[in-house]
């Protein structure tokens, strides 16, 4: 039996997808803002209640460990970016990317970009994945349309894993609530 390579594409994601939802079924508000060492990005409230993450345009020597604030955020940015650029609309800025806050809203949000992603995939041809890709790579004719697909996964697995080991982390170091 022959796959196509749109099935293929969103296999993998639903792949991904589920390994994230491990770590999102268990997240707790108070793992989001908690800082794993002394060098960390995370976000910070704004006097309007609005979220702002630190960032730096040129990745900084040593990296700072993201919180899971910071990665959900990050994860929440590319990813309504990369669906804009799917779905012909203009990006939105990084600035325009709005973190909703710990625990729920964030989960919710999280979930409603695969949602929206799922449609993306779901709409997508032969045709359309040998396109060129709009992003990340600017139009690169090299960059097709199922690269950036494969990019999405990658990306995705790449910050499940973090969001995963940041939370085991802090239950190990006994600053997680225990079960009781």
């Amino acid at each position: 039996m022959s796959t196509s390579r749109r099935d293929l594409m969103r296999w993998q994601f639903e792949l991904s997808w589920a390994l994230f939802e491990y770590h999102l079924e268990r997240l707790v508000p108070e793992d989001f803002l908690w800082e794993p060492g002394p060098l960390c990005w995370t976000l910070h409230q704004a006097p309007d209640g609005t979220w702002e993450p630190d960032f730096a345009e040129t990745e900084p020597d040593p990296v700072p460990v993201p919180t899971i604030a910071w990665v959900s955020w990050h994860i929440g940015w590319w990813w309504s970016v990369t669906i804009d650029h799917a779905q012909g609309r203009p990006p939105r800025d990084r600035t325009e990317i709005a973190w909703p806050g710990e625990g729920k809203p964030t989960i919710d949000w999280l979930r409603g970009l695969r949602t929206e992603w799922l449609a993306v995939l779901d709409a997508l041809t032969d045709t359309d994945l040998d396109a060129t890709a709009p992003f990340p790579w600017q139009n690169d004719p090299e960059h097709t349309v199922a690269h950036m697909l494969a990019w999405v996964n990658s990306e995705l697995m790449k910050n499940a894993t973090e969001i995963g080991q940041l939370r085991l982390l802090r239950t190990a170091s006994g600053n997680a609530a225990q079960p009781g």
